[in-house]
């Protein structure tokens, strides 16, 4: 059953980009915010493989609080490299997932993730069982970059991605 949803995805994604056209919006569609000049400075700049993501240096003032390498949410071990900032007891989580090289990869590394578009690329919403709320686009090939957030901060979770820039 997976095999015949992740193909017609991706021939949904594939048909998007052939006529030139400008994709159309629906409903699940998650647009990039507009990318505001760049007056804020880039503090880390994450990898897999390739140029890397740039991160803002402090998402919305937030303080820095350590870093991860792993997402619970994964149905399988991939490289995980991220960065956390805090406002007391809310969480902002952003990195990049290393592995995933095509769409029909993407779309199955979460379990009951909604799919989505991001600026004409395959995403994934979920929130997880600890009511963590989870954004992640397929970059690039091989690229995930991935943003979550606590219930108290995640209406920062479009601003923070429309600051992330590829290198």
């Amino acid at each position: 059953m997976r095999r015949p949803a992740a193909v017609l995805v991706m021939l949904a994604l594939v048909s998007c980009g052939v006529g030139g056209a400008p994709p159309v919006a629906s409903p699940t569609t998650t647009s990039p915010a507009p990318k505001p000049a760049l007056t804020g400075r880039y503090g880390t700049v994450l990898s897999c493989e390739g140029p890397g993501i740039r991160l803002p240096e402090s998402p919305a003032g937030l303080s820095p609080a350590g870093t991860f390498s792993r997402l619970d949410s994964l149905r399988r071990p991939l490289k995980v490299r991220g960065r956390i900032w805090s406002d007391n007891d809310e969480r902002l989580y952003v990195g990049v997932v290393c592995g995933p090289r095509t769409a029909e990869q993407f779309v199955t590394l979460v379990a009951k993730a909604t799919l989505t578009l991001y600026g004409g690329k395959p995403a994934l919403r979920w929130t997880t069982r600890t009511g963590v709320r989870c954004f992640m686009w397929l970059e690039r090939p091989g690229t995930a970059v991935y943003i979550g957030a606590t219930p108290g901060l995640s209406g920062e979770i479009k601003p923070v991605a429309a600051d992330i820039t590829a290198g």
